[in-house]
């Protein structure tokens, strides 16, 4: 006599499974499902999928913009193990050793979820900032290099919401230290800057004594996906060095690591240009 199916027990937990199906469910073919979408790829009721959707929200691991869906950065912590193992992981890891051994700092490569930046990969050399940075770590996308790459790429109406979506406080974003850009209109300028030079310098904005150097890195449809970047100690010679060592080893490594993602077909979502 055949053993029930797994399904049939009591063990099983249906809640679960479904959730996990409509997680799958998000890919390169459909990475913005709409409700619809979802429903009809899984063959589960729309009214299921609301409530898993909803669920999954609340939890931070989808967002929504308009009528569509899209996984958040957060579904890392579900499989980081997993994903360090995965080819695009350490071909982008090798590339970035070699970048930190090169100019003897620290190298990070980070994703935009909301307000903030989120840490996927990190090569420490050595440690620049107050508080630990590793995978998963967050630090506020306006007064990051790597976010700055990564908001320079949005068009106008994308980085309006986007600002509209922060805590402003007598609007104006939050003073991490007396050299923080704090205002909309100095933002948009100093991205317009960004965008036409192709990386970010920031200057003891977010910690004095550490200032750091940033350039995006774009997907195959060209999108920009992820920010690499090296972090440093603060001096007066710093910028310069930054300009004419650290920048040419970053632009060189560039390339790689978009191979590599490309490769692996890893392409993390974004706050832009989707029809959100």
């Amino acid at each position: 006599m055949a053993a029930e199916p797994f399904e049939k027990s009591p063990d099983y937990v249906q809640s679960l499974a479904r959730s996990l199906q409509v997680l799958r469910a998000f890919g390169h073919e459909l990475p913005t499902p709409s409700l619809s979408d979802l429903a009809t790829r899984t063959n589960l009721s729309r009214a299921v999928v609301r409530r898993i959707l909803l669920t999954l929200q609340h939890l931070g691991y989808v967002d929504v913009r308009g009528r569509s869906f899209h996984l958040t950065p957060r579904v890392l912590e579900l499989g980081y193990s997993y994903l360090s193992s995965l080819d695009v992981s350490e071909l982008a890891q090798q590339t970035m050793e070699k970048l930190a051994q090169q100019v003897g700092e620290s190298c990070s490569m980070a994703v935009l979820d909301g307000s903030d930046i989120v840490y996927v990969l990190r090569v420490p050399v050595r440690r620049v900032m107050s508080i630990a940075l590793g995978v998963g770590a967050r630090l506020p996308a306006f007064a990051a290099s790597m976010g700055r790459v990564m908001l320079a790429d949005l068009a106008e109406p994308e980085l309006d919401a986007w600002i509209h979506a922060n805590p402003l406080q007598a609007g104006k974003f939050h003073a991490y230290t007396p050299r923080t850009l704090r205002t909309p209109r100095a933002l948009k300028a100093e991205l317009q800057a960004v965008r036409k030079q192709g990386y970010a310098m920031v200057s003891q904005e977010l910690e004095l004594g550490l200032c750091s150097i940033a350039v995006p890195i774009r997907a195959a449809n060209g999108c920009v996906v992820a920010g690499l970047n090296v972090s440093m100690q603060y001096s007066d010679k710093a910028a310069a060095r930054a300009l004419k060592e650290i920048l040419p080893a970053l632009r060189a490594a560039q390339p790689d690591i978009e191979q590599a993602i490309r490769q692996g077909g890893w392409a993390p979502h974004v706050y832009r240009r989707q029809g959100l």
